[in-house]
């Protein structure tokens, strides 16, 4: 459960809207790599993740995760607020407006819209650790792309808090999958749970995986 607090996490004040802008931000709403997908990811892997400090980092991120996909969603509608139809078309924002006005859907830059094919959740917390360290790096690297794009210093300062972000996000991962490695007893990068197996208890369990 979660308690609202009416407010962005970092502020979002937009004094010129541009709906091209807008065009490849949306990505961070919708797109592989975004938001939207980070939050979902990581609010489902919390459930089998062990132990209790690594399910707490999951939960953690994944509840800020939802803050992220309410500051982008606030930079698309201060973006797009009160365009003019000639400035749609003219930004190349028409065939999205045709579908959606100027409500936020989520989607990529690429007009591809939202899928929960673009997460995982394998139960595993090597597995799903290592896809959470990557996700972030992904969505750093977009960030860097919308940050050589994009000008507009109002739109620029959100953004780099994001990114910033997903930076500790990243670390914070990362301590979380030594955490785990260390109640294995080692010092490795495993390719695989060994620890999963034992867990079973049974003899039947251990045949399937050889």
């Amino acid at each position: 459960m979660w308690t609202y607090e009416k407010k962005l996490q970092y502020p979002v004040r937009i004094k010129t809207p541009n709906a091209r802008t807008a065009k490849y931000i949306i990505s961070q709403l919708g797109g592989p790599d975004g938001e939207l997908a980070a939050s979902l990811r990581y609010m489902h892997q919390r459930y089998t993740a062990k132990p209790d400090k690594v399910k707490g980092v999951l939960t953690d991120i994944a509840t800020e995760e939802l803050a992220h996909v309410e500051m982008i969603s606030a930079i698309l509608y201060q973006l797009t607020d009160g365009l003019t139809p000639e400035q749609i078309k003219e930004a190349g924002f028409d065939a999205y407006f045709v579908d959606h006005t100027l409500g936020l859907y989520p989607q990529s830059a690429a007009g591809v819209p939202f899928t929960a094919a673009y997460f995982q959740s394998k139960g595993d917390p090597i597995t799903d650790l290592t896809e959470d360290m990557a996700a972030e790096q992904k969505a750093r690297s977009t960030y860097d792309n919308i940050l050589r794009l994009c000008d507009d210093p109002d739109v620029r300062d959100p953004i780099k808090f994001l990114r910033q972000r997903e930076i500790v996000h990243f670390q914070r991962f990362g301590e979380a999958l030594r955490q785990v490695q260390d109640d294995l007893n080692s010092k490795n990068f495993y390719c695989c749970n060994p620890s999963f197996d034992s867990s079973c208890g049974k003899t039947a369990c251990r045949r399937k995986m050889r």
